[in-house]
């Protein structure tokens, strides 16, 4: 893959493709880089909705000249109990927080999540997040606050402690997508009672019908699929088991 650090004109082209809504796949595409090194320069700049060419660059060139003039070896490669390379890790948590804040989650929100996600018991406290993610504790319990909200992670009391566990598992997308899935549904009801109350042969009545129509044709088929997904994943782990 091609190396280098970025100029100002390809961050400049990287602006573009951001504000033209491509995906970092096409921008990578367009740039010939790597996927990690676009994600990467964006989530260290102001993430998809802040990214600016002209203050990236200036942050690059700051931080280049804060480093230490001479080069240094690189430490010895260290992997952990499970023969992973932390650095790999890191770079794993930095591309799937960055994915996660393009969908829409706040950073913070989108961090949290991540970091149960690469964590092997898929379960930490508020204190170990706030150590893992080095923020105060509020930023903690507002992050998990919306992540329960939408039904992505769950709570469990450790009676033991006397303290919450936030946990994630395989069903935590079904939640999720079942959250949005009623949604669309309350959606589609309230389109329709909108469209009784302008009058369904008015022109804004028409329309409000036809956004009845398009959520709840939405809500059914991400009902459906989900549910064919559970069928399909239970399946599979009995054929396993």
């Amino acid at each position: 893959m091609p190396g280098g650090r970025l100029s100002h004109q390809d961050r400049q082209k990287i602006a573009e493709g951001l504000a033209g809504g491509l995906t970092y796949t096409e921008i990578a595409g367009r740039l010939d880089r790597p996927i990690s090194t676009i994600t990467r320069e964006v989530a260290r700049n102001g993430g998809p909705g802040g990214y600016r060419a002209d203050q990236a660059q200036q942050a690059t060139q700051g931080r280049t000249r804060r480093r230490r003039p001479t080069p240094t070896p690189p430490p010895p490669t260290v992997t952990d109990a499970h023969g992973r390379d932390p650095e790999a890790v890191h770079e794993l948590e930095e591309q799937f927080t960055a994915m996660m804040v393009g969908t829409g989650l706040p950073r913070m929100t989108a961090r949290v999540l991540t970091c149960l996600y690469v964590t092997d018991s898929g379960s930490l406290t508020a204190a170990e997040l706030v150590r893992r993610l080095q923020v105060s504790p509020a930023s903690i319990s507002k992050a998990v606050g919306e992540l329960e909200q939408q039904e992505l992670i769950r709570r469990e009391r450790d009676p033991r402690r006397r303290r919450d566990r936030y946990v994630i598992d395989a069903d935590a997308w079904f939640r999720g997508w079942m959250a949005s899935a009623r949604q669309n549904t309350m959606l589609a009801d309230f389109a329709r009672q909108g469209a009784q109350i302008l009058g369904a042969t008015t022109p804004a009545g028409t329309r409000m019908q036809d956004i009845g129509h398009f959520f709840e044709h939405v809500g059914q088929a991400m009902i459906q699929a989900a549910e064919e997904w559970r069928q399909a994943y239970a399946a599979k782990r009995t054929a396993h088991g």
